[in-house]
Order: structure tokens, then C-alpha cells, then sequence
């Protein structure tokens, strides 16, 4: 499970983790396995190299569960749940949680532009995409369930468009 920071991802994992999935999100991952090095100043964020979550993950041993996080996508799995959220709510979130105001712009642009979908549907893995901006936590966790257990087509790509607000990110 993917999608760009405000999406809805920790709160759903902390739901489907107390239904009973083994859900494992991508930063603790990097903590635990020294990955968080290289940190870029002027994004405020770290680098983590793909290969090496890889590598940890294979270390984990998780075969069978959830990988949450805004990077989730860049390692190898059965599926991709993508969350997506409308930019000027992403960018409220965003806001809320104090993020610095350049942080909350790149985010929504990122989001506008179909950012992590795109680089989703660069994988092997088929890519689903759910639009948390008007759902409550529980419904987002609803559509995840159903996409697990093969509802999918409500979910296929391209149900969401949001390039005409790159524009204002940008």
C-alpha cells in the first residue's frame, strides 16, 4: 500500500494490523536495518535505495502481508494499492501536521501529477487506486479489504484525474 504522505496509509495499516495482517511499514523497515543515511537538507527527507529495502525486507521474512508506505511500491509485490487523495485537501493535511510550507507544495504537486501511480504502474505488479479524499478511515480500510479479496474493478486505474490542479502546485 503507496500513495503520497497524507493519503490515508498509516491509519488504514493500523486498521487491517488490528483485523489481524501482518502490515510492515517501509520507514520502520529503514530504521531497523540502518537504511535512514543520507539525508537531502532541502527536502527534509531521507534517501533510501529501493535495492536496499529489498534487501531488508528479505531479512524480515515477510512473505505474506501488507507494506505500507510512500516508497511500498518500489519493492517487489503481488499487488499495488495506491492511495490517492485530491491536492488541496492533501496539501490541508499537510498543513495541519505542521509540514513546512515547500513540503506540503511538492506533496500536492507530486499528487497532481500521478507521481507514485505512475512509478506503480512502471512495476510488474498490477496497480489499484483508491481516492481517500471524501472517505472515512473505515471506508478506506473497506476498499482495501475488497481489493484483497479480488473486488478490483471499482478500483482500476485511471478513475482519477487530477492534472488540472498541477497548475496551482507548481
Amino acid at each position: 500500500m503507496t500513495g503520497t504522505p497524507g493519503t490515508g496509509k498509516s491509519t488504514a495499516a493500523l486498521s487491517l494490523a488490528q483485523d489481524g495482517w501482518k502490515v510492515l511499514e517501509i520507514n520502520d523497515l529503514a530504521k531497523k536495518h540502518g537504511l535512514l543515511k543520507n539525508k537531502d537538507l532541502a527536502r527534509d527527507s531521507f534517501e533510501l535505495d529501493p535495492d536496499d529495502l529489498q534487501e531488508a525486507l528479505q531479512k524480515e521474512g515477510l512473505t505474506d502481508g501488507i507494506l505500507v508506505g510512500h516508497l511500498a511500491h518500489l519493492i517487489e509485490a503481488d499487488l499495488i494499492i495506491v492511495l490517492r487523495c485530491h491536492p488541496s485537501l492533501l496539501a490541508e493535511r499537510l498543513s495541519a501536521r505542521g509540514w513546512a510550507t515547500a513540503k506540503v507544495r511538492e506533496n500536492a504537486l507530486a499528487e497532481a501529477l500521478d507521481v507514485i501511480l505512475a512509478e506503480a504502474v512502471d512495476t510488474s505488479a498490477p496497480v489499484y487506486e483508491v481516492d481517500t479524499s471524501q472517505m472515512r478511515p473505515e471506508d478506506t480500510v473497506m476498499a482495501i479489504r475488497s481489493i484483497l479479496v479480488g473486488e478490483k474493478e471499482k478500483y482500476g486505474l485511471g478513475n482519477i484525474d487530477w492534472s488540472e490542479e498541477a497548475l496551482r502546485w507548481s
